[in-house]
Order: C-alpha cells, then sequence, then structure tokens
C-alpha cells in the first residue's frame, strides 16, 4: 500500500514550485522573471510557507499587486488553511505573518509607496542621488516664455490645468504628441517647474524614454532594481519624453507598466511626449497603449506665420533688440516646420548682433542654411535650388522672382517651385514668400502643372531628370 505524505514532509522546495506554476500560467514571462524569479523558499512548517525576498520594498510590492495570485497558488499547492510569511535577505524578518484568507490591509507606516513623498536629497543613498540627478528639470522652460498659438493651444492650457492640479483633473495621464522640436519638452518641463514652484513638497521626476530604459538596464546589471522601483514609485509627478523609444523594450515596457499603474492608481500625475498619437504607436504592449488613452492626447502642431512671428519677436524683446523687417520675415517663412531650428536662427542672429556684427538678410541666408536640412533629400536650400534652375534656363534668379509673365521664366519658375517642394520641405505658403510672395495657389497650381508635363511632354520630363541629377550630386 502506498504511504501518504503528509504535508509537514513536503520540502518547502517542492511547494513553492507548484506554487511558481500557477504563478507562470498567470502572468508574462518578463513579470515572473521580474518579481518571482529572484524569490527563495526557505522553509515549510505547520503549513506556513516561508519565502526569502530581496528587500522590504520586493515585499511590499508583491502585497500591493500579486496578493490574489499569491492566496490561489498557496490554495492549491497548501490547501486553503495554508500561509505564506516573508523573509528579507540576509536575517531581517517581516513584522507578522500574513493570513491570506483575510482581508489584506497595508501598512501606512515605512512604507515607500505611501505617507510623505517629499525627497529629502542628503536621505537618499548614492542610488538614489544618481537617479535623482538624472530627473532634474531645466528651469529655463516655463509657461511664461512658451509662445502660444493656434498650433499648441489645447496643449498648453492642458498642460496649465495639470500643473495647477496634478493627479486631481482628468487629464491623467497627458500625452503631448507632435513631430521634432514643436515645444513638447518645454512645455512638460514648464508643467514640471511650476509644480516645483507652486506644490511644495511634491516629488518631480523628468527623464526621456531612452534615459529611463538605461537607468533599468544599469539597475538590473547591478542588482539596484529596488532602489529604480523605490525611486520611481514615490513620485508625484513623472515626465516621461519621446515614449516612443520604448517600442520594442519588453521589460522597460514591463516594469513602465506596473510603475504606470501604481502611480495612477495612488492619484499621481503622469505626463508623456510622443511623435504620434496613442494610436499610432508601434511595438508598445496594447494593455500599455490602453492605459495611454486613459487621459488626454493633445497635439502640438507645426507653429503658424504668427506664432512663429511671436516667437522671434519675444526673442529680441527679451534683449532689448530689434533686427530688419525683412530679415525678421524671411527667418518667418525660411523655418517654418521647427521651433527649434527657428529658436537657433534667431539665438545666433542674437549672438552676432551682441557682437557688433551687422544684422542683414545675407547673414540671416547663412545663418538659415546652415541650421535648416531637408527631408529625405540631400542638403538643399531655396536659394540653392533657385540658383541651379536660374542657371539652367539661362536665367537670373530675380527673373524667377519677378512678375512677368513671359512662357519661358514662368515655365522655370513652375519647374523651381516644383523642385523647392520636392527637396527643401517648406510649406507652400513660405514657397510662394521665396518667389516674389507669391499665394500658395500659385504653387498649387505650379506643382500640378510641371507633374502634368512630366507625364505628358517629353522635353519637360528630360529638363526634370536633368536638374534631379544635378541636385542629387549637389
Amino acid at each position: 500500500m502506498e504511504r501518504t505524505i503528509t504535508m509537514t514532509e513536503k520540502d518547502c522546495y517542492e511547494v513553492w514550485e507548484n506554487c511558481l506554476k500557477v504563478i507562470r500560467e498567470n502572468l508574462e514571462m518578463q513579470t515572473y522573471l521580474t518579481w518571482f524569479e529572484p524569490i527563495v523558499p526557505s522553509r515549510l512548517e505547520n503549513n506556513v510557507l516561508t519565502i526569502q525576498v530581496p528587500s522590504r520594498f520586493f515585499y511590499e510590492y508583491l502585497e500591493e499587486n500579486f496578493v490574489e495570485l499569491l492566496r490561489k497558488a498557496i490554495d492549491l499547492a497548501l490547501g486553503v488553511e495554508g500561509r505564506l510569511e516573508y523573509t528579507i535577505k540576509p536575517e531581517e524578518s517581516m513584522p507578522n505573518q500574513k493570513n491570506f484568507s483575510a482581508n489584506f490591509t497595508k501598512s501606512n507606516s515605512n512604507n515607500p509607496m505611501n505617507g510623505n513623498n517629499s525627497v529629502n536629497q542628503t536621505e537618499f543613498t548614492e542610488k538614489y542621488r544618481e537617479l535623482y540627478n538624472y530627473t532634474r528639470l531645466n528651469p529655463n522652460y516655463s509657461f511664461d516664455n512658451f509662445i502660444e498659438g493656434d498650433c499648441n493651444r489645447l496643449a498648453r492650457s492642458a498642460g496649465l490645468a495639470v500643473a495647477q492640479k496634478p493627479g486631481i483633473t482628468s487629464f491623467n495621464p497627458l500625452m503631448l504628441y507632435g513631430g521634432v522640436g514643436l515645444g513638447k519638452t518645454h512645455l512638460i518641463q514648464a508643467i514640471g517647474n511650476y509644480v516645483t514652484r507652486y506644490e511644495t513638497g511634491k516629488t518631480v521626476a523628468y527623464v526621456s524614454a531612452d534615459k529611463f530604459t538605461n537607468q533599468f538596464i544599469e539597475a538590473l546589471k547591478n542588482n539596484n532594481l529596488e532602489f529604480f522601483n523605490h525611486f520611481y514609485m514615490q513620485v508625484d509627478v513623472l515626465m516621461i519624453d519621446d515614449v516612443q523609444f520604448l517600442s520594442g523594450k519588453e521589460r522597460t515596457q514591463e516594469i513602465f507598466f506596473h510603475i504606470f499603474n501604481h502611480l495612477h492608481q495612488s492619484g499621481k500625475q503622469i505626463i508623456m511626449t510622443s511623435d504620434c498619437p496613442p494610436i499610432e504607436l508601434k511595438g508598445l504592449e496594447e494593455r500599455l497603449l490602453s492605459r495611454f488613452k486613459w487621459g488626454l492626447s493633445a497635439d502640438v502642431k507645426q507653429p503658424d506665420l504668427e506664432t512663429r512671428m511671436a516667437i522671434i519677436q519675444k526673442k529680441l524683446q527679451e534683449r532689448n533688440l530689434e533686427f530688419p523687417d525683412e530679415v525678421i520675415e524671411y527667418l518667418t517663412n525660411s523655418i517654418d516646420s521647427n521651433v527649434r531650428e527657428l529658436e537657433g536662427a534667431i539665438n545666433s542672429l542674437i549672438l552676432y548682433s551682441e557682437n557688433n556684427i551687422l544684422i542683414d538678410m545675407n547673414l540671416a541666408k547663412e545663418i538659415v542654411q546652415s541650421l535648416v536640412q531637408s527631408v529625405d533629400k540631400k542638403e538643399v536650400s531655396i536659394d540653392e535650388v533657385q540658383k541651379y534652375v536660374a542657371e539652367y534656363f539661362g536665367l537670373t534668379i530675380e527673373d524667377l522672382k519677378d512678375k512677368t509673365r513671359k512662357k519661358e521664366i514662368v515655365l522655370a519658375r513652375q519647374i523651381a517651385m516644383y523642385f523647392a517642394k520636392e527637396y527643401t520641405g517648406f510649406s507652400l505658403k513660405s514657397i510662394g514668400y521665396h518667389f516674389g510672395g507669391r499665394d500658395h495657389s500659385t504653387v498649387i497650381h505650379a506643382i500640378q502643372t510641371v507633374s502634368d508635363y512630366i507625364a505628358e511632354k517629353k522635353e519637360i520630363k528630360m529638363y526634370i531628370d536633368d536638374l534631379s541629377n544635378k541636385l542629387n550630386k549637389k
């Protein structure tokens, strides 16, 4: 007759392995590896399984996020009377046994996820100081020097509302999205600086997605995951810049998912930026994307002409400077898709001005050509397009800008507009400006006309091919 093995004879490793089978069936592998692989069973006595965890924080996180799953695993491995007890490496024991048949109530004492979350840097370990230094804000970014326009009004309004009541508005999370250099980073850091100034005691952390990933990798490599988790889970306002760069990083997404959940459930504010709306983000887990959609997504568009003009005038006003109107108009129309490049150009000219160098159109053109690069093409400026086309047809650049309706000049002008659109990335309105202040509808007509000619007239196609080769070899 086969002998029945009593519960007290069961090896603690065997019981814990049975628990892990249940846990693995209910978790994604990365979650399992992060939170359960480090656990070591240490004792089985009187229907109580004792497991050893790396830290108090680790224990608190398990009870915060996996209490129901652990209860299910213990029920199957030890029965409904089974209990689970924790110890912390190397010798420190948890204060009390936890009976999972009772409701679990988390203590508010000595818990990094409760109580006063204000940051006292002198109390940080060296690792905390390192993380804290990486998440500091740039004090130069504020709402006062963020120029509002139709292109960003919703984003700025939402950002200010969040700054005034972090974690309280329905804009949680707040996702700001748009192209490169449009002011997303400026805006979220303005939020952080506002909170730091007016919400005394609140912890604010700003970090790029790439830096967040690198910090996580370092924490894993150096067995400092406790510091990493503790730091990010105790902040009041978490700002992740360029969240699209979490794409394909499964373990980083996993840890961010848990941090996101904890902060959101605790009423803390989460702010992110991305180059596209959440629905278009690729390579991110669906459960993470669904959370990105909980709050508000606001786009930051390319600045319109009035906003670009206001940015330039604000910069000059701050330095008590004046530039020629034609220079300001040229900058406004030559850099129309990137606020960062526009500010770079005006800052360069301000530097020249403060060194007593005359600011004129030639210098403005030189600065713009050094900053603005074409999209998906070799770097070609609109001045160079005009130069190549004019030389090809035996004309001058002024001929292309002139109001004349001579047939040969009109054709050359239309071809130049066509290449300006193809090679420079300028808006139709800006292209029109560079061709004698013509309307954008004229540019549309020119592009369509040349496109039709390419399909219908071999001679025109030859012109286009020749000029394309010249511009591509530039």
